[in-house]
């Protein structure tokens, strides 16, 4: 009988440790023999267990080989090769509710708010602060917490971020101002799965979506273009398939930043068999040379103009029973903050043909560059941007009666530049 020897494999990190065949313990406690001619494992069970309260099995080769009488001289069949133990995914973590609400005050010490106070008026802002729930952070002075809340109303993480109070610019010197509530906790152990910024606003399934990159744009764009659901990524790269299922079946368009748009048309084919997505080429069309060079976004786009002439009042809807989500004081508000479940919506007709003899009609003339009276009310003071949203918002809700008159404004802005062409 030939002579063999026969070892404990050496320790080489944990992939060289193997779950205990008797204990079950999911850690890797367990230690394999080798062949020290071939390196090779003879059987899984064969090995010791390491665990420090010693659950006692130590499985020698020379009781496998007289348990299976197999002779030394006997050629090895080939040895098993125990795959690695895939670890189990972890649940997600959460932020308690109670460090939620407590960030939800001191709004007259939160540079981001004082910006959109100067912007909006103080009636706006407390509603974009509502919506959006924004709040307070003492980990800088005046830092803003932009919390990812997700469908279900848990609070997946808050970034921080640092703005100046009177450009709305984001704080980088001396250093980039941004980190992240569940860090400044301090939990190690917390297990982070991102969710789309404004994503409880998806409650609402009545509305089309609209995706930026950053959390300050969506909440400013909101109020310019109501019509949409205004939601945030985080970054350019950030828009992921992981993030998106949230979105399937919507109708979604992308604003991305100022040289985003190649990135963001490809990832909107990437992500086509979750939402119906196009990608708004707005600022690529609109921007200068000065401010390609300084990266503008939406938001640098949309407050060149006074709100109050841009925006477009949504129409009258019905007045389902509302579904609190979290039960928030709002900035200078003492009510809760509610949102609204989807209303019973009539049998839709068709608009199809009004709307490929709209889009034939823009497509073919030249849009002023000036502003346009629409009529006694209201007036348009960028074509491009009105016709743009309105299209998105017409087809995602075609034969919706409660979005008539945004389709009836196309067909009055077509009267009014024809007028004006004659």
């Amino acid at each position: 009988m030939t002579e063999h020897k026969y070892i404990l494999e050496p320790y080489k990190g944990m992939n060289t440790r193997y779950r205990c065949p008797d204990c079950q313990q999911r850690d890797k406690t367990f230690s394999l023999y080798i062949d020290t001619e071939t390196g090779e494992h003879i059987h899984p069970s064969v090995g010791r267990c390491n665990r420090e309260s010693n659950c006692g099995h130590h499985y020698t080769p020379k009781q496998y080989f007289q348990d299976n009488n197999i002779s030394f001289d006997t050629p090895q069949p080939k040895a098993y090769k125990p795959r690695p133990v895939t670890p189990q995914p972890k649940p997600v973590s959460f932020i308690p509710v109670e460090v939620f609400k407590a960030s939800l005050k001191a709004h007259e010490t939160n540079h981001f708010v004082q910006f959109l106070i100067d912007l909006f008026g103080v009636e706006v802002s407390n509603e974009l602060i509502s919506r959006y729930f924004i709040a307070t952070s003492k980990y800088w002075n005046g830092a803003t917490v932009f919390w990812q809340i997700d469908t279900q109303g848990k609070i997946r993480t808050g970034k921080i971020m640092l703005y100046s109070p009177t450009t709305g610019k984001r704080i980088k010197k001396p250093l980039n101002h941004i980190s992240w509530v569940h860090k400044a906790l301090k939990q190690p152990e917390f297990e982070l799965k991102q969710c789309l910024f404004g994503e409880h606003l998806l409650i609402d399934k009545t509305k089309p979506v609209a995706i930026v990159e950053s959390e300050k744009t969506a909440v400013i764009a909101s109020v310019y273009l109501p019509q949409f659901i205004w939601l945030a990524v985080g970054s350019l790269t950030n828009l992921n398939a992981e993030k998106c299922n949230i979105l399937k079946g919507r109708t979604v368009t992308l604003f991305p930043d100022l040289n985003g748009f190649d990135k963001w048309s490809s990832k909107a084919k990437e992500l086509s068999h979750l939402a119906n997505f196009t990608v708004s080429d707005l600022l690529e069309r609109k921007a200068t040379e000065a401010e390609r060079k300084q990266g503008f976004d939406l938001a640098d786009y949309l407050i060149k103009f006074d709100y109050n002439a841009f925006a477009i009042p949504e129409p009258p809807q019905p007045s389902p029973t509302a579904q609190p989500l979290v039960e928030v004081k709002a900035f200078k508000q003492p009510e809760p903050v509610y949102y609204s479940s989807k209303p019973e919506q009539q049998k839709p007709e068709s608009w199809e043909q009004d709307i490929t003899e709209l889009e034939n009609y823009f497509t073919g003339i030249t849009l002023p560059n000036q502003p346009v009276k629409l009529n006694r009310c209201s007036t348009i003071t960028n074509c491009s941007l009105f016709i743009e949203s309105h299209f998105a918002t017409v087809k995602a809700n075609n034969g919706k009666r409660t979005f008539l008159p945004y389709l009836n404004r196309l067909q009055e802005l077509k009267q009014v530049l024809n007028t004006n062409l004659n």
